[in-house]
């Protein structure tokens, strides 16, 4: 996609995945821009034809070769940066299997505690959308226990 085409008024629909391993979040380096060097969730564009859910499973594990079972949709945040016009839909999931490594946009991926998330500077509605994942996946498992 051109950058003309992206900068467009009309929001480009992403989704992001907050994947949970036990008391740990997936996060990855941004290897591109936007906000590359960042820390953030996994995640890209929905392409054409897919649902949110699908685009979801398939960016987290194109970025770090984790599967994960999805869980609820926590978020849609307009957003823009660096020019660019993006409509972001964040899904909760529990992680099932995989590693982190780094692949696709992501320069970095790994599990970190949740308790270190708020030291790493990222923009702030992505820990938003974390401790709201975290807290919804906690009270879910509270519930089956």
């Amino acid at each position: 996609m051109s950058n003309e085409t992206s900068k467009t008024n009309r929001p480009t629909d992403c989704v992001g995945v907050i994947c949970i391993r036990g008391n740990d979040v997936l996060i990855i380096q941004r290897g591109k821009p936007p906000r590359k060097g960042e820390w953030s969730i996994p995640g890209g564009r929905i392409e054409a034809g897919e649902s949110e859910q699908s685009a979801a499973l398939r960016e987290l594990f194109e970025e770090t070769g984790i599967r994960a079972k999805l869980g609820p949709k926590v978020a849609t945040i307009p957003a823009l940066f660096e020019g660019f016009n993006y409509r972001l839909h964040d899904y909760a999931a529990i992680w099932e299997s995989g590693e982190p490594r780094a692949g696709d946009d992501a320069a970095q991926a790994k599990f970190v505690p949740i308790s270190e998330i708020s030291s790493l500077n990222m923009w702030p509605k992505t820990e938003e959308v974390i401790f709201t994942a975290y807290e919804r996946l906690s009270v879910q498992t509270d519930k089956i226990d």
